[in-house]
């Protein structure tokens, strides 16, 4: 079987993990805001602010991504594999060999509060005392943000979104949450999450259409150390979230795990590749899964083995096929994705067989 039909077969696990098409709202007004005199929205107007004198963060928001593959994708993207729990990076590496076959979206379960602030739009709705947050992402969450002065519970059920409280510090409402469970994952790459997770948001909105986040994930159970993760998020306005709903689980029985070769087998592949115009690449082994250097795909590194040479990306629906002579050295190999192939042909020699 080829790279392009191991891929179709793929497509089930990567229409789980794909963002909600944005909603469509058929350009409805928004009501209240500032304009400017072509009738669009006035983005760089104050701060609107409620009654208190408080920032006033209600509005529907659009989450901006940091490259094509965002912290959604990997919280850990900024970190040193030191930084990672042994017990956590070993899990995180066998949920990517498994293609996330177990991720809680496959499940049809809730996605995690990285997951929901790094993509997609989301819908403040502020009161006095609590802060709602709706999301436009599988089975449309809601965060429930209590600012009435309420502390955090002592021992908290655990829940998949955790327990939130928020506070003002000066213009910066400031979201403590804890209380989550063991079975979220905070990406799309499978890095886990334990019972002692727990996150802190800063929410700043410093004109009326742009505000900056920072969420900071403090899980000492499976990171060396806490971490800070910053993002801008802008307003949409004239629009509204669309319900989006998992069902049933439908393209799970379609989902399936990798496939582990020999050792033997997997360093034949290692080596130097060149693709047209002189792009280099260089394919090393580790674990169970192929290292590709690729600089014009800097974040899509990880391949897990599909077939004995057809290799799928952990990140996105790439996928790599490897191609031998006759006498069953390897070649080259070809990139494929969207329907655009590459060919990278090798340059070292080729491991004997």
């Amino acid at each position: 079987m080829n790279a392009s039909s191991l891929m179709i077969a793929a497509a089930a696990l990567t229409a789980l993990l794909s963002a909600p098409v944005a909603a469509q709202w058929i350009n409805y007004p928004t009501p209240g805001i500032p304009r400017l005199p072509d009738g669009k929205p006035n983005l760089s107007a104050p701060t609107p602010r409620t009654a208190d004198g408080k920032p006033d963060l209600s509005g529907v928001w659009r989450a901006g991504r940091t490259g094509d593959y965002g912290y959604d994708y990997n919280v850990t993207r900024n970190l040193k594999p030191e930084d990672l729990r042994p017990w956590a990076q070993a899990l995180r590496l066998q949920r990517v060999q498994d293609f996330r076959k177990d991720s809680p979206l496959a499940h049809c379960l809730p996605v995690s509060v990285p997951f929901l602030n790094f993509r997609g739009l989301s819908r403040i709705v502020q009161t006095p005392g609590l802060i709602v947050i709706l999301h436009e992402s599988p089975n449309s969450p809601h965060r429930t943000i209590f600012t009435d002065g309420r502390e955090l519970p002592k021992d908290p059920n655990p829940t998949w979104l955790g327990y939130s409280v928020g506070r003002w510090e000066q213009d910066t409402l400031v979201v403590t949450s804890a209380g989550f469970n063991e079975m979220g994952w905070l990406d799309v790459g499978g890095h886990p999450q334990t019972e002692d997770l727990k996150i802190t948001e800063r929410y700043r909105r410093r004109d009326f259409g742009n505000m900056e986040y920072e969420l900071t994930i403090d899980d000492p159970k499976a990171f060396a150390k806490p971490f800070t993760l910053r993002g801008d998020k802008t307003l949409a306005p004239d629009t509204d979230l669309l319900e989006d709903i998992c069902e049933n689980e439908v393209s799970r029985p379609h989902l399936s795990g990798g496939v582990k070769l020999t050792p033997h087998i997997l360093s034949q592949y290692a080596g130097t590749y060149e693709f047209a115009a002189g792009r280099m690449a260089v394919v090393t082994v580790a674990g169970d899964q192929l290292i590709v250097q690729d600089s014009a795909n800097p974040a899509d590194r990880l391949f897990v083995a599909r077939s004995e040479t057809v290799f799928l990306s952990s990140l996105s629906q790439a996928a790599i096929e490897f191609m031998k002579n006759a006498q069953g050295s390897v070649t080259h190999f070809v990139r494929s994705i969207a329907g655009r192939d590459e060919k990278a042909v090798r340059k070292d020699t080729p491991q004997p067989r």
